[in-house]
């Protein structure tokens, strides 16, 4: 059974036999079905079916010459409406199944930003082997099974601005240190040790997360598995056609990243309320708008 069902409004589903009747569901009333021609003897079929607003659950698979459809993998899916960042993108194919990662650099993280890519149909048209080398639209979104709400920190128009600024400068000098800049290298490692001095003296007397606005760390064993601390800029309530489950969709800024985290309310501590901060363990996602290419 796939761990993050339960995240779109499916968990009391227990056995394979209660699995098969939602695939059957799923096969019988798709909200669309995406087919790609591999060769003359097989043909790709992506298979979605929403239960909410913009999450549902995906089937992939693929036709053989006498049209019996197999199953290769199935996954929980939501997506996102806005573009959570511009750039240029690596596409990878997993190992174990046809499913594929998207990996770009984005300087407000500073560390590689991997996703599970959604519109897998669109990709296979592109006839992309491996890197678009150009700058393309990412729409992020996010499945969590545990999160907890946390008070946000409160800041004046100074302090947001001088936050705004030192991001923007903290980018920048990213970007260069990448082009190879050692001035710029030398300046973030400084800034670190600085940062570092500085969470450790006021750890004595103050808590972490009064201290930590918001952070993006790679969880597990799972590339596209993060822990995110991010505010909460919008919020709202769904529930599962099928089974009536109610999830939250909370709009989250982590780190100057927007993206919406699906969550089943009984998997959520705390009360959501904008300004207030969603700390949680994430399967990130994301959708690549492949006609800029």
């Amino acid at each position: 059974m796939h761990s993050y069902l339960r995240a779109i409004g499916f968990s009391n589903i227990q056995s394979h036999i209660e699995l098969d009747k939602l695939f059957g569901v799923v096969m019988t009333t798709p909200n669309s079905i995406n087919k790609v021609a591999i060769n003359n003897n097989s043909t790709f079929a992506h298979f979605t079916k929403e239960f909410s607003d913009s999450c549902g659950l995906s089937i992939i698979g693929s036709y053989d010459e006498k049209g019996f459809f197999h199953m290769n993998h199935y996954f929980p899916y939501c997506t996102g409406t806005t573009v959570s960042s511009k750039e240029s993108v690596t596409i990878n194919k997993r190992i174990d199944t046809d499913s594929y990662t998207g990996m770009c650099d984005d300087m407000r993280l500073g560390v590689s930003l991997i996703f599970y890519l959604l519109n897998i149909s669109d990709y296979m048209r592109s006839n992309i082997s491996y890197g678009t080398g150009r700058v393309v639209d990412i729409n992020l979104s996010a499945l969590s099974t545990k999160g907890s709400v946390l008070l946000g920190i409160k800041y004046d128009n100074n302090q947001r601005r001088k936050n705004n600024a030192d991001e923007a400068r903290r980018g920048k000098l990213i970007h260069e240190a990448k082009m190879g800049n050692q001035d710029a290298i030398d300046s973030l490692t400084i800034e670190e040790l600085d940062d570092y001095a500085m969470v450790t003296r006021r750890s004595k007397v103050e808590d972490i997360y009064t201290i930590v606005n918001s952070s993006f760390i790679p969880f597990g064993s799972e590339s596209d598995n993060y822990t995110i601390l991010g505010t909460i800029i919008n919020w709202n309530t769904f529930h599962n056609s099928l089974t009536n489950e109610q999830l939250y969709r909370l709009t989250i800024n982590c780190n100057g990243l927007i993206f919406p985290v699906y969550i089943n309310a009984n998997d959520l501590m705390g009360e959501p309320m904008i300004g207030r901060r969603f700390k949680g363990n994430i399967w990130l996602q994301g959708t690549i708008d492949f006609t800029e290419l």
